[in-house]
């Protein structure tokens, strides 16, 4: 349970930094060599890689939404009915759904690269 909870802070941690600098798809290999420093089962490397991103990602986008009063998203998740039922609350969540699976699977592929050695 230790190395689950320091898996997800060093995760969403050092996304949340290098995402300023870098492009959005650095957290796929943050999780990917946190989990490979980190050894956890697979669905261990996955679940804190997918928790640590999603909860950066819907806080980060709750964060620069409501900076705004919830404009764009509003508009955002009004052009994106099918999937977020016209809520902004669905568009956060739709968006920790990419960004939590993206992360899942750059620590599961850390974790299983791990398990090689």
């Amino acid at each position: 349970m230790k190395n689950f909870i320091l898996s997800i802070l060093l995760i969403a941690a050092l996304a949340g930094i290098l995402q300023l600098f870098l492009p959005w798809w650095i957290i796929a290999p943050v999780a990917f060599v946190v989990a490979l420093l980190i050894k956890q089962s697979g669905w261990m490397a996955f679940a804190s890689g997918f928790l640590a991103i999603f909860l950066l990602w819907v806080a980060y986008a709750f964060t620069l939404s409501s900076a705004n009063d919830n404009i764009l998203a509003n508009k955002v998740a009004v052009l994106l009915k099918a999937i977020t039922q016209g809520s902004t609350i669905g568009l956060y969540l739709f968006t920790g759904l990419i960004g939590g699976l993206t992360g899942g699977f750059g620590a599961l592929t850390g974790s299983q690269v791990a398990g090689l050695k």
